[in-house]
């Protein structure tokens, strides 16, 4: 990806730092209440890493702590999320069942990527050309039956020409026909937890049951950055020639503002125009998804805006990674008297820019710890709140094992218990 010229905000980054480590210090010095005694949970390691999701159980979206509102947006319905952390800074309308058109093909091109990356499809693989995909309507990359096409040349046409005539091919490459890979595609978004979603056809092309949400689209647009960063490139290319017919690429922000590199535009009379955006700044990536407007215009210049107000007034600040120690608690009856407590994996939170050190985090624990005690144990969750509301919980795990003691170390645990 080309370096761009915010990442030279090192002024930023270095507040940046020294605000994670003063929330930081604010929560080893913060006291840990009380939480429900549970049984030890099962030892897991820590998960694997995933695109964030635009929405937590129980959090608020960022911009209900900002001080600037989110500007006025002439959308049907639109949502804006921090990459990084995977939250929410603001929305209008999120779970509104929509039309998504032609960003039906971020979920088909998804669905094409994990066939590459299993190795069942390559990009140098030739494809037949069916009559259905020939003659599939709307906009098209001009395929021909009986002339050879590879999974390549398919993905910039889907993708950068938005050509439905391509989605078609690669759905039948992959499914053996549009209907299994709508089944394949339905798959994924249950998968995702896309609950607003269904899919019909691998182009968008209207169908009463064809439908989706904001919220959903960012979900599955964050998966697709974070799960194949090796194909994400096709959504900055900026116009592809096939058949000797060359077609710019409809997302008018690639040449708006040089932050942006993707994703991907839809129309519809019905579903109007729509618009997935996302653009890097520094080490933040924001993701736009705007649907129901009136024109191409409307679309990218609604789109700039929340991308603008995203990037001037919130701030990504990391806590827990290697660098930065977790929890001290006490533990009974075990080989050590304390153990290390914290999330399963470093965790990034948006907040409000200037707002970092007002971060609170509330520990709820099980209380008394007592050993045995294995790495990645669960023993309670730990909120992170700013003006009282709840912008993201995680879970608490034990950082490291604790084995259980002699009889005679328990018996001097339970002794010095009494008098506590």
């Amino acid at each position: 990806m080309k370096k761009l010229p915010y990442s030279a905000q090192s002024p930023v980054v270095f507040t940046r730092r020294l605000l994670s480590g003063a929330v930081l210090s604010a929560m080893l010095a913060a006291s840990v209440p009380a939480w429900a005694q549970q049984a030890p949970a099962t030892p897991a390691a820590a998960p694997a890493a995933t695109a964030p999701a635009p929405a937590a159980s129980g959090a608020v979206p960022v911009g209900d702590v900002s001080a600037v509102p989110a500007p006025t947006i002439a959308a049907k319905a639109w949502i804006v999320i921090d990459v990084n952390s995977g939250q929410t800074l603001a929305a209008s309308n999120p779970d509104m069942k929509v039309e998504p058109a032609s960003l039906t093909k971020i979920m088909t091109a998804y669905v094409v990527f994990n066939a590459l990356e299993e190795k069942r499809l390559t990009l140098e693989q030739t494809v037949p050309v069916s009559e259905h995909a020939w003659r599939t309507g709307g906009s098209r990359m001009f395929i021909e039956p009986r002339k050879p096409v590879t999974v390549d040349e398919l993905n910039q046409g889907m993708i950068v020409q938005s050509g439905n005539d391509a989605s078609v091919a690669l759905a039948e490459a992959v499914g053996g026909s549009e209907s299994a890979f709508a089944a394949l595609m339905n798959q994924e978004a249950e998968r995702l937890g896309m609950k607003n979603t269904h899919f019909m056809n691998a182009t968008g092309l209207p169908d009463p049951q064809h439908m989706t949400s904001t919220r959903d689209l960012a979900t599955l647009s964050a998966h697709l950055i974070t799960d194949h960063p090796d194909f994400f490139h096709y959504y900055k290319q900026k116009s592809y020639t096939y058949n000797k017919i060359t077609q710019p690429n409809r997302n008018r922000l690639l040449w708006a503002d040089p932050s942006v590199d993707g994703m991907k535009t839809g129309h519809t009379d019905s579903a109007g125009y729509c618009l997935v955006s996302t653009a890097v700044r520094g080490d933040r990536r924001i993701l736009v998804v705007v649907v129901g407007t009136d024109s191409e215009a409307t679309r990218a210049e609604e789109s700039l805006k929340l991308l603008n107000w995203s990037f001037q007034n919130f701030d990504t600040v990391k806590l827990f990674d290697k660098s930065q120690p977790g929890i001290d608690a006490r533990v009974w009856e075990g080989t050590a008297e304390n153990v290390k407590l914290g999330p399963p994996n470093p965790v990034s939170i948006a907040v409000p820019r200037g707002k970092a050190g007002e971060l609170k985090p509330v520990a709820q624990r099980t209380d008394p710890l007592i050993a045995p005690l294995a790495k990645g144990q669960q023993v309670g969750t730990l909120q992170f709140t700013l003006d009282g509301k709840v912008l993201r919980t995680e879970p608490l795990v034990v950082q490291d094992a604790v084995e259980r003691a002699g009889f005679f170390g328990r018996m001097v645990d339970t002794v010095k218990r009494w008098f506590q």
